[in-house]
């Protein structure tokens, strides 16, 4: 295994930002949506993005602490130029993605914050392994779509992924930042018109 693609490989821990992030009502958009890792290998950031997640929210501005989101991701997406890196990350000492091909994000609770700031608490799961999570999240309106924006910073080691022979030169730690927009924000249908009424002269 060459030392370039090692250092790609960590990106798979970062998968777990997909989970904990919320987007608009409905599904999310994932043309509009982003989720990317960030490790340091040797002191120097290194950022890939995931390709496929899905997910739906449940959100009401109104009531902020009633929202709810359930996300997948992809772990066999991880992009990162080449597809050999690719294929390795999905080897068992990393993402094991043939017998663990998803991770998730289940929301259990939502703490209200400032205006258009809120955290999300919830479960994370990769590669056989749940870790309750709570991501701090920025609320954004767009025209008339919603997006959500947060990061998390977490441990590859705890979800196992990773060679420990890399572990001199590969950070732990691994950032996963997250801009995830839905496909449009649900609009409450107006109410019926009163029937006109007629007078009679």
């Amino acid at each position: 295994m060459t030392f370039a693609c090692a250092r790609w490989m960590l990106l798979p821990a970062g998968l777990a930002i997909a989970v904990v992030a919320l987007a608009a009502d409905g599904a999310i958009d994932v043309g509009q949506s982003t989720i990317v890792a960030t490790f340091r290998q040797e002191g120097v950031p290194v950022d890939a993005p995931f390709k496929r997640f899905s997910g739906t929210i449940v959100y009401d501005a109104a009531h902020p602490a009633s929202a709810s989101a359930s996300v997948d991701v992809e772990v066999g997406s991880l992009d990162i130029g080449d597809e050999s890196y690719n294929a390795e990350v999905r080897q068992a000492a990393w993402f094991d993605s043939a017998h663990f091909p998803q991770g998730s994000f289940r929301s259990t609770a939502i703490k209200p914050g400032g205006a258009d700031h809120f955290e999300a608490t919830g479960t994370l799961s990769i590669k056989g392994k749940s870790l309750t999570v709570t991501v701090p999240i920025t609320v954004r309106h767009t025209g008339t779509a919603t997006a959500f924006d947060g990061s998390l910073e977490l441990s590859r080691k705890y979800f196992g992924v990773g060679d420990p022979d890399w572990d001199a030169v590969l950070d732990d730690k691994v950032r996963v930042h997250f801009h995830l927009q839905g496909s449009g924000a649900a609009v409450a249908p107006a109410a019926p018109a009163a029937p006109a009424q007629s007078s009679r002269s």
